[in-house]
């Protein structure tokens, strides 16, 4: 949607027909962007509405119907910027409630582009053990405001491959961390001791993003818990049952060996009773 311009002295005749002074711009335009959801706010002053016009940069200009002579200073865009990897600017427009001038002043915001400039929020995630004791993270799918095919996008369908976790991890009580980029939304760590408790964070990797906006919000930290050690579970059944059988074997030996040794004693201790008596005699 084209403004039409209007020469400069009808400009000076309305204003003076009005008996307004020049209308101010609307000031601070501001980008707010998160999960896709996309508002658009500036201040003004309150005795004025305005109108939003966006484009993608170098294309027609359209409007929200509902960011048409507003009096609040916000307008919701998340549905009017459909291609996410565009570069969008918007223009709020001036208007006095009572008088509607063709041309009008207006504010240009900076270019907004919602694929790398949306703010990502930090994801639900959950440490878990399986069967053989090693640590499991499952990171949960984030939804977005977009709205498609009767259905709300999440962060996968949006970024695709281009989703990826960095991951931050220590073992508990120790100062000494370790980070990591995957690209599966369950990841098992196997670079971890097995018996330890172990601390994790958790935040969004966008790899195309430039430098600043890769990384997405990081999460509180959740940690594992710590195994105790159970030597029998630890080592080999077979190992187990042989060394069981040694150890009785050694027993049964020793067992013997006191027996035989005790008979004899017996034996020797009668013995020397029978001499003894043959001598009294």
């Amino acid at each position: 949607m084209r403004r039409i311009s209007v020469c400069p002295f009808l400009l000076l005749f309305f204003s003076s027909v009005s008996g307004s002074a020049p209308l101010p711009r609307a000031q601070n335009l501001t980008w707010t962007s998160f999960n896709f959801k996309t508002i658009l706010t500036w201040s003004s002053d309150t005795d004025h509405t305005h109108t939003v016009e966006f484009s993608r940069v170098g294309r027609n200009r359209q409007r929200n119907p509902h960011c048409i002579r507003i009096s609040h200073p916000e307008c919701d865009l998340t549905d009017d910027l459909s291609d996410l990897k565009a570069a969008y600017t918007a223009d709020v427009l001036t208007e006095l409630m009572t008088f509607d001038p063709t041309e009008l002043p207006f504010t240009q915001s900076k270019r907004f582009c919602p694929y790398n400039d949306t703010v990502i929020g930090a994801p639900q995630f959950s440490v878990e053990m399986d069967e053989n004791g090693t640590i499991v993270l499952h990171m949960a799918e984030q939804q977005t405001a977009l709205y498609r095919d009767g259905r709300h996008l999440t962060l996968r369908d949006v970024f695709k491959h281009d989703l990826k976790y960095s991951i931050i991890y220590n073992k508990a009580g120790s100062t000494g961390t370790k980070q990591t980029v995957v690209s599966d939304s369950e990841v098992v760590m196997k670079d971890v001791e097995r018996g330890p408790s172990y601390c994790f964070r958790v935040a969004v990797f966008i790899a195309s993003r430039r430098a600043n906006r890769k990384l997405a919000k990081w999460t509180l930290p959740k940690c594992s818990p710590a195994l105790t050690s159970d030597l029998f579970t630890e080592l080999d059944p077979v190992l187990v049952s042989a060394g069981l059988l040694v150890i009785a074997a050694l027993l049964i030996i020793v067992i013997v060996v006191i027996v035989c040794c005790c008979r004899r004693r017996g034996r020797d201790k009668q013995t020397e009773e029978e001499v003894h008596v043959i001598k009294e005699v």
